[in-house]
């Protein structure tokens, strides 16, 4: 029985899917697959079954096991914290953020800390929807999530401070009429966090009733955009990053009943005495007139692709 092997049990136990914990921790279904089947060899218990729904379900000895792998995967992590200091190597901070957030904010953001806290933090960064972000943070898999709200839903476990305010508002083409007919029935352009219930546009769709069959998904924002100046149907976007594209009259604002909105991104993470020194060190970076201004300042989109996983397991370690 390994850590990597229980973290990999605590997510597939807390995200309810195979699939979901091999998307957030970016491995192939079979490698997650493999890593509950070794604890299950090894505790001599299915642990998980799958229900007639298609969902997932723990066995007794699985609902006993997953708070004690839980505390151990966040002992691991503070051991880890431990050695590192101990042995004078560089911190290590992991974050992880919503895809809008990702493509246009991140990157800078964790460029300009890199250079404030000079060689002592190592840095990776990934996506994450809302609750795979909750997931990762809560089980010491990551140690800041950006976007959403996360404080509120859990308790006292998790702390979301708001970092920076703006507008969600809807886009099409610039020279496109208004859609026919009420919102529900328009084509809507999103990006990953469309489908994620905890993102603003997410939450938007909802708020309107938009069927799923609505809805297509890019792979980013910058992609629903292109498509919406192009004529292909309307898009949510935040009226800071979206800006110089109406600028340039390619699109144009659209609204809505639920639009304009206010939006607001937040920093999630532990209880202060849960934190790493980098983590803390990142969270006063946020709160500068710097990093204000990078999240001001809209940048020109990196996919979300190009990004590094924001977990390293190695599910065959020792």
């Amino acid at each position: 029985m390994t850590v990597t092997q229980l973290s990999t049990f605590v997510l597939v136990a807390r995200l309810g899917s195979v699939a979901a914990a091999a998307r957030t921790l970016s491995v192939s279904e079979s490698a997650v697959s493999q890593a509950i089947g070794a604890l299950r060899t090894h505790f001599g218990d299915p642990l998980i079954r799958r229900t007639s729904g298609g969902g997932m379900r723990l066995t007794p000895a699985g609902a006993r096991l997953l708070p004690v792998a839980s505390r151990m995967v966040a002992l691991s992590a503070d051991a880890e914290v431990a050695v590192r200091a101990a042995r004078g190597v560089p911190d290590e901070l992991r974050v992880v953020a919503t895809s809008t957030l990702a493509e246009f904010v991140l990157p800078s953001l964790m460029e300009a800390f890199a250079v404030r806290a000079g060689r002592r933090t190592e840095t990776s960064f990934g996506v994450a929807v809302g609750n795979e972000m909750r997931v990762l943070v809560e089980n010491r898999l990551a140690d800041v999530a950006l976007g959403p709200d996360l404080g509120a839903a859990r308790g006292g476990e998790l702390v979301s401070e708001p970092l920076f305010r703006t507008q969600l508002v809807v886009v099409t083409g610039a020279r496109a009429p208004r859609p026919p007919g009420p919102p529900p029935l328009w084509s809507w352009l999103v990006d990953s966090s469309g489908t994620d219930p905890e993102a603003d546009s997410g939450r938007l769709l909802r708020r309107l009733d938009v069927p799923e069959r609505h809805v297509l998904v890019f792979p980013n924002q910058t992609a629903t955009w292109a498509a919406a100046a192009d004529g292909a149907g309307v898009a949510p976007a935040l009226a800071h990053l979206v800006s110089p594209r109406i600028r340039r009259d390619e699109l144009r604002m659209l609204e809505t009943s639920a639009t304009p909105s206010d939006a607001t991104w937040h920093a999630t993470v532990l209880q202060p005495e849960h934190r790493s020194p980098a983590t803390d060190a990142f969270l006063h970076f946020l709160h500068t007139p710097g990093a204000t201004r990078i999240m001001g300042a809209p940048g020109a989109g990196v996919p979300p692709s190009q990004f590094r996983p924001p977990v390293y397991v190695t599910l065959w370690g020792g």
